[in-house]
């Protein structure tokens, strides 16, 4: 099984003001609206390990990112693109290494349990995603995380807690370096900084959910107060 699936053309989205205003009007049927487009990023670059059939290192050199509520899109310059389904991304993480460019990284699940697959398939496959201009790092990661979250792993039991839906830190994988598993230069090296590239938009002020921890220190120092 490949997560990638090559594209020529990019799928239709809609903006949330769009979406507003689409389901403002009571459409006919609520299954025709276009996904939500989350985030739009230019000029970004990335790579596949092992590398992706039928995408090139050309296709790979500059394109548009679009973090697509259905699906993570990119298109490149060549007119040769892919998207990636949300279940799939079993990692993704902010990378900022010394001496070179920050850049998403991603780890991708190619397993199968189909037994006629050939003995070459992979398991996991890395993906790197360097936009040129590095402010652009961590809107990408909330649009991911934000996205991820509206498609649960679909091997976890529906009578889990309804919280499992969005992302947290315990969702992320970690390589062990069991079961010779490998990974390459690049993973090795976001792997290293783990720690402090892994950033939850959820644990941020000015998150997605608008929660923090500051909140609730000011309430309870109110409270106190009160008394």
């Amino acid at each position: 099984m490949v997560s990638a699936t090559i594209i020529t053309s990019v799928p239709s989205s809609v903006s949330p003001e769009q979406h507003r205003e689409i389901i403002g009007a009571t459409p006919g049927s609520f299954n025709d609206i276009p996904p939500i487009l989350r985030y739009k990023e230019d000029d970004v670059s990335l790579t596949f390990d092992p590398t992706l059939e039928e995408f090139t290192q050309e296709d790979g050199r500059t394109g548009t990112l679009y973090v697509i509520e259905s699906a993570l899109v990119f298109m490149s310059a060549t007119g040769r693109g892919f998207q990636i389904p949300y279940p799939a991304i079993t990692l993704h993480a902010v990378s900022r290494p010394q001496g070179s460019s920050p850049f998403i990284y991603c780890q991708l699940d190619e397993g199968t349990n189909d037994a006629s697959d050939d003995a070459g398939d992979v398991d996991m496959r890395e993906l790197t995603i360097t936009p040129k201009n590095p402010a652009s790092l961590d809107p990408i990661f909330e649009a991911l995380s934000l996205c991820a979250s509206l498609h649960p792993d679909p091997n976890v039991s529906e009578d889990g807690d309804d919280d499992d839906a969005f992302i947290t830190t315990d969702r992320f994988e970690t390589f062990t370096g069991g079961d010779e598993e490998e990974l390459s230069e690049v993973g090795r090296a976001a792997l290293e900084h783990l720690e402090s590239i892994i950033y939850n938009p959820f644990e941020q002020q000015n998150g997605v959910n608008g929660n923090s921890n500051n909140s609730e220190n000011n309430s309870t120092r109110e409270e106190s107060e009160d008394r």
